[in-house]
C-alpha cells in the first residue's frame, strides 16, 4: 500500500510546535524545521478512522481503558518484539516525560543519586534534578564513530546513594540500537549494585532495516525484576498530542510505588483519543511502520551519502534506530552558538544543537529526518551551499 510519505502537508496555523514556533525559537519563519521530534506524515487512516468513529457519540464524558486497551499493547510487544508481558504490569501514564519524573519521585528519594548517560534526550536531566535528587553523568564514549556505553565509567560513578540508572533504548540523540550484550552487561552491574533500571523505550518501534529492538525488561526474569520500561505509540505513529504511554513495571512493588504516584496527582484517567489511538495503531499499524522505516532509512543513507560527497565537513553517525540522525559538525566549527547560528541564519535550516543534550553532545547537530525526502534534499542542498560559501 501507498502511505504517501513524499507527500508535503501544510502544517502553519495549527498551533504546530515544530512549525508556528519558529519565530519564537530560531528568530525567523523560512527555515526547514529538522528539530522538535514529531513527524510531517499523515497520522495513519486506520487510527483517524477510529477517532472519527468515535466522533459519532457525541459525548466525551469520564471513561475507562477497555480491555482492547491492554490486550493491544500485549500483542504489539509480543509480534514486535517477542517479549511476552502481562495485563497487570501496564501502567499508564499521560507521556514518557512526565513517567520519568513519576519514576524518579516513586523510587528514589531526595539527596539519591541517579545516572544518565550522555549525550541523551534532555528532559532526563529534569526529571533528576527538579526532585532534589543527584544528577551523575556517566556519558557514552566513540568508538570508530560509534557510540557506546562506557561500563568502566559507570562501575567508577556508583556509590550507595545510587539508586536508578535512565537509558535511552533506542538511544535519542546518537541513534543507538543497543546490543543484547550491551544491555546485559548494564543489567549485571545494576543487579549487582541495586540499581532500578529506568528505560525509556519510546523509540523502539522505530528501528532501521537490519537491527533488531532488545527490551531491557526481556533479557531475564531478574533483570525485568528491576527494570521500568517507558513506551508509547507517540513517536512512532505521530500522536504526540494525544498524551497516552505506558509504563510497564513487572515488579509488584514497583508498580504500587508508581500507582500511588499516579493517583496522589489525579492524573490517571487519560483521555477518550488517547486510548482509542493507541488500540488502533497497536491493533493495526505492522505494514505501517515497516513502510515507515524503510522511507526513514533512505532519508538517511541519502544525508550521510550527500555528506560523504560534498560536505565532508559534516560526518553523519549512521542511525540504527529512531528518525533522527546525529551530524558531527566539528570540522566545521565548535562554538555552540556559533554552529547554531550557521544552521540558521546561512542555511536556513532549523536542528537541535548538540550541547542542549549534555556532555558530549558540543560540536554534533540533531537533525529529524521524519519528514518528505523532497525537503530532506531541499536542506541538504541548503547545507552544501552554505558550507561551500565558507571554505
Amino acid at each position: 500500500m501507498d502511505w504517501s510519505f513524499d507527500k508535503i502537508i501544510n502544517r502553519e496555523g495549527t498551533d504546530s510546535v515544530k512549525y508556528d514556533l519558529r519565530q519564537e525559537i530560531f528568530g525567523r519563519n523560512d527555515i526547514i524545521p529538522m528539530w522538535v521530534a514529531d513527524m510531517d506524515f499523515r497520522t495513519p487512516p486506520f487510527i483517524t478512522e477510529r477517532l472519527k468513529n468515535r466522533l459519532k457519540h457525541e459525548i466525551l464524558g469520564y471513561s475507562f481503558r477497555p480491555p482492547e486497551y491492554f490486550s493491544s499493547i500485549i500483542r504489539w510487544l509480543h509480534d514486535r518484539h517477542n517479549w511476552n508481558i502481562e495485563k497487570e504490569w501496564i501502567c499508564f501514564s499521560p507521556g514518557i516525560v512526565p513517567a520519568l519524573n513519576l519514576c524518579t519521585l516513586a523510587f528514589t528519594r531526595p539527596g539519591d543519586s541517579v545516572i544518565i548517560q550522555p549525550p541523551v534526550y534532555f528532559p532526563f536531566f529534569s526529571a533528576v534534578e527538579n526532585h532534589g535528587r543527584e544528577l551523575i553523568y556517566n556519558k557514552l564514549i566513540i568508538k570508530d564513530n560509534k557510540w557506546t556505553m562506557d561500563f568502566k565509567g559507570l562501575l567508577s560513578s556508583i556509590t550507595e546513594k545510587t539508586k536508578m540508572i535512565i537509558i535511552s533504548n533506542p538511544h535519542n540523540p546518537v541513534g543507538r540500537v543497543w546490543s543484547e550484550s550491551e544491555l546485559k552487561e548494564l543489567a549485571r552491574i545494576c543487579l549487582e549494585n541495586n540499581i532500578i533500571i529506568l528505560s525509556d523505550e519510546i523509540h523502539c518501534d522505530l528501528i532501521m532495516p537490519g537491527f533488531t529492538h532488545r527490551p531491557v525488561a526481556n533479557i531475564s526474569e531478574g533483570i525485568a525484576d528491576i527494570t521500568v520500561t517507558c513506551i508509547a505509540p507517540s513517536k512512532t505513529f505521530n500522536l504526540a498530542g494525544l498524551s497516552t504511554s505506558s509504563v510497564i513495571i513487572p515488579n509488584s512493588v514497583l508498580r504500587k510505588y508508581f500507582k500511588k504516584k499516579i493517583d496522589d496527582l489525579h492524573i490517571g484517567n487519560g483521555n477518550i483519543f488517547g486510548t482509542e489511538a493507541s488500540i488502533a495503531a497497536y491493533s493495526e499499524g505492522h505494514e505501517w511502520v515497516d513502510a515507515l522505516m524503510n522511507y526513514i532509512e533512505r532519508n538517511a543513507r541519502f544525508v550521510t551519502d550527500y555528506c560523504n560527497d560534498f560536505i565532508p565537513e559534516i560526518v553523519p553517525v549512521k542511525p540504527e534506530g529512531t528518525y533522527l540522525i546525529w551530524l558531527d559538525c566539528k570540522k566545521l566549527m565548535t562554538g555552540t552558538k556559533e554552529l547554531q547560528d550557521f544552521f540558521v541564519k546561512n542555511a536556513g535550516v532549523g536542528m537541535n544543537e548538540g550541547s542542549q543534550f549534555g556532555p558530549g553532545g558540543k560540536g554534533f547537530m540533531r537533525m529529524n529526518l521524519a519528514t518528505s525526502f523532497q525537503k530532506v534534499e531541499e536542506a541538504m542542498i541548503r547545507i552544501g551551499k552554505a558550507v561551500a560559501a565558507i571554505r
